[in-house]
């Protein structure tokens, strides 16, 4: 373990916290993202290839496109330029069938903590670039009759936006439409793009590390990370501050 990974939190926060964003995918969702980039290669690549390492430190938490180019690219696939839209077109096609068939679902830590920012009166957004976000989260439902979308304050999933992540404009936006400075949000992410796009948007990152890939958040610049919600402390986090519960 080297010693930035041994750190629970980063030391240089100067910043008072009062809004919350959240990515969807591999945060809120157990989706069937990766799945379905992994199972669209069939007749490109190796399949076996596409470990869940390489989704995420390549794919997860970028456009469709984006991510697509970079898959190819790190399986080495010839002409990976001409065969980007194609393979886009299959994976979409092969999500909206596991959506279809029942193949999402929350992860319980996720909804706790969400409920805790809640009942501390914060704002909260749900900030993907998956225009599939939506609907996902629509299909949660929460035992107070609410679906998962409802609980938020603000909506950028799915935008048509100019850049994606690791450039910051879908938490720029989803800060300004929570009327929140974005030194005051913390962004929760699991994905190296995305705590990098934090980062250059003057937010506290919070990485959630679900894959045994603590060390990848870290390096991308991640205030803290977490392998589940549980572990931030909430009463820090209602005096502004993201701090691990103590053990």
């Amino acid at each position: 373990m080297t010693v930035r990974e041994s750190r629970s939190v980063r030391s240089d926060q100067p910043r008072r916290l009062t809004a919350g964003i959240f990515d969807v995918d591999g945060v809120l969702l157990a989706s069937p993202h990766e799945r379905a980039w992994r199972e669209a290669l069939l007749g490109i690549a190796d399949p076996e290839r596409f470990t869940t390492a390489m989704y995420q430190a390549c794919v997860a938490g970028k456009p469709r496109l984006s991510g697509a180019l970079a898959a190819l690219q790190a399986l080495g696939v010839p002409d990976a330029e001409r065969q980007v839209a194609a393979y886009a077109e299959r994976k979409q096609e092969r999500l909206e069938a596991l959506i279809g068939a029942g193949a999402v679902s929350a992860y319980p830590d996720a909804l706790r903590f969400v409920q805790a920012v809640a009942v501390l009166r914060w704002p909260m957004a749900v900030a993907s670039s998956s225009k599939n976000a939506n609907g996902m989260m629509r299909s949660i439902h929460l035992c107070s009759g609410q679906s998962l979308l409802d609980v938020f304050s603000a909506n950028v999933c799915g935008r048509d936006l100019r850049q994606g992540k690791p450039n910051p404009e879908i938490f720029l936006l989803a800060a300004a439409e929570l009327h929140a400075a974005p030194a005051q949000c913390f962004v929760v992410e699991d994905a190296p793009a995305g705590i990098e796009a934090a980062r250059a948007g003057n937010m506290a990152a919070l990485g959630v590390a679900r894959h045994s890939d603590a060390a990848m958040l870290w390096a991308a610049g991640a205030d803290l990370v977490v392998t589940s919600l549980d572990e931030v402390a909430v009463d820090e986090l209602s005096e502004g501050r993201l701090c691990r519960r103590p053990t």
